[in-house]
């Protein structure tokens, strides 16, 4: 019997799912939030318990140690060569990563290297890959990239329409995100559809703090809004989503605290999306509850976050010339009712409907009504069994 675990790392968390394989059953899950921070905290779920930890957690090396050593608190493993393989969630893999990789030295300065297409992400990502390997040596490190599903894209999709020496030269192109997610939930469509993937048109909706749309035909990506950089596309938590390029000049000449683009950035990436506009919160929760209480700020962050919403499914359902089905996945896409009512209701002149019975928190499936022309799905994803069983795969190649 092998165990896997299945690691996504951020800047100041660690989230992780153990699985026994190959039965894909999982074990124990947790997160370890605030690296680096003082009162970090450490949460293990496991037989139905659920265990907290406050303790200060310098970096990420430390955090492996103490999630190794939770595991054999707890008696989920008794010891540590029974795990066989580590998988880890890299956002970017440019044009050096068209799929999932075994790990090694080399890899880990090409990830990091890539660290421009995902700055929030992918040094995130080699500190837990890195940390894992000094306590780890001789387990199976896996690389599994969010673009590497978007390297189906055809180049009139990914390329800028700019000079072309800059993709040539730089490596200037559309990379997106969540691939996944898209890859797992679209899978699970084609069940719920009872119909080969290979016939299908499909828009996933990856809905969270990040928001990437992606138009699905025959299985593989053809077009996806995230870009260069995960920055681009529908308006998300903390993120602006797509703006006129002239205004990052424009605020470097006349916002003191804006001093160059890497400031603009930063307040793109970190400060704008729903907390920026209603001032107060990324959480859709907060902002729906500000809704009720008509609180203008919170009104106006929740209809432009619907607006460029609809505007990317309704310009991925020219891409495909059609679609059998949208799909929402992800924080706010399986567990936000309203946000998916208000979406769909925007686009009733293609026939598309709701069942208002369906549409209701905790329920998953098909939500759309007998009569709708495109079937509205919720499918919860599992970035992590992806992860799973592509170590696994790699391990038989």
């Amino acid at each position: 019997m092998s165990k896997t675990i299945a690691i996504n790392a951020g800047s100041s968390s660690l989230k992780w799912q153990l699985y026994k394989m190959p039965e894909e059953e999982v074990l124990a899950s947790g997160i370890i939030e605030r690296i680096g921070l003082k009162d970090s905290i450490s949460t293990v779920k496991y037989d139905g318990k659920k265990e907290s930890e406050t303790l200060d957690i310098p970096n990420h090396t430390v955090a492996v140690k103490i999630l190794l050593e939770d595991l054999l608190k707890h008696h989920i493993i008794e010891q540590y060569e029974e795990i066989t393989g580590i998988g880890h969630r890299v956002v970017a893999g440019g044009e050096i990563f068209k799929e999932s990789a075994i790990i090694g030295q080399k890899e880990i300065q090409q990830i990091e290297d890539l660290s421009a297409l995902a700055p929030l992400h992918n040094p995130a990502h080699v500190a837990a890959i890195r940390a894992f390997e000094e306590v780890l040596p001789d387990v199976l490190n896996v690389a599994v990239f969010d673009t590497a599903f978007h390297t189906t894209m055809p180049e009139h999709a990914y390329l800028y329409p700019i000079p072309q020496k800059y993709y040539t030269e730089n490596k200037v192109r559309k990379y997106g995100a969540h691939g996944t997610s898209h890859f797992y939930v679209s899978h699970e469509a084609a069940k719920v559809l009872g119909r080969p993937i290979e016939e299908l048109k499909l828009i996933t909706a990856h809905i969270g703090n990040g928001v990437s749309i992606t138009a699905n035909y025959h299985g593989q990506s053809v077009d996806t809004s995230m870009g260069f950089t995960p920055l681009a596309g529908p308006m998300m938590g903390t993120r602006s989503g797509d703006i006129d390029p002239a205004i990052i000049p424009y605020l470097i000449e006349h916002v003191d605290e804006l001093k160059d683009a890497a400031d603009v950035v930063n307040m793109l990436n970190k400060q704008s999306g729903l907390l920026g506009v209603s001032g107060y919160s990324s959480d859709m929760r907060d902002i729906e509850a500000g809704l009720e209480e008509k609180n203008p700020n919170a009104v106006l962050a929740y209809n432009i976050f619907i607006d460029r919403i609809k505007k990317f499914i309704g310009q991925y359902m020219a891409v495909l010339n059609g679609v059998d089905a949208i799909v929402f996945t992800a924080g706010m896409g399986e567990n936000a009712p309203l946000m998916r009512n208000d979406v769909i209701s925007g686009l009733s002149w293609f026939g598309i409907e709701i069942d208002p019975a369906k549409n209701v928190f905790g329920n998953f499936g098909d939500i759309s009504t007998p009569e709708s022309k495109v079937r509205v799905l919720v499918i919860p994803t599992d970035e992590e069994l992806v992860i799973t069983r592509e170590v696994e795969r790699l391990k038989k190649a």
